[in-house]
């Protein structure tokens, strides 16, 4: 992917922070994503902390928010953490991700904002278990 789509889309994310209380049991906004599809479009979304456990991640949100419009092919994903620092997908997240579209492993996840260092998903989960079922490799 080009250099500017991966500002554009850490903007995006960065857009959305906006930690706050929304009652004693949930917070919310204190982790933003941005994801790019195939299509070219970008989907944000922002974490949903609540006390039971059953909240959502920034990237699942943007998940929710694309398959909502339609799509499901990512090809870019941007984590942004309350601080402004680029982050990573958490285990769930990594695991939805892999199950949402047969060319998962090959999504780019910005590591470094300055440096635009970018890693694919499939080499943050190696010998991922549903590979076969997926009929990948």
């Amino acid at each position: 992917m080009n250099k500017t789509i991966w500002h554009e889309l850490y903007d995006a994310a960065k857009q959305k922070l906006n930690p706050r209380v929304l009652t004693p049991f949930v917070d919310a906004g204190g982790v933003a994503a941005a994801i790019l599809t195939d299509k070219g479009n970008v989907y944000t979304g922002v974490c949903i902390d609540t006390c039971s456990g059953l909240g959502m991640c920034a990237e699942r949100n943007a998940i929710a928010n694309m398959i909502t419009n339609g799509e499901s092919h990512i090809v870019g994903l941007v984590c942004v953490m309350t601080d402004g620092r680029v982050g990573s997908p958490c285990g769930a997240c990594r695991e939805m991700l892999m199950q949402i579209d047969p060319n998962s492993p090959e999504i780019e996840i910005l590591t470094d904002l300055e440096t635009l260092s970018t890693v694919r998903l499939g080499d943050l989960v190696p010998d991922w278990w549903g590979n076969e079922r997926m009929q990948r490799g």
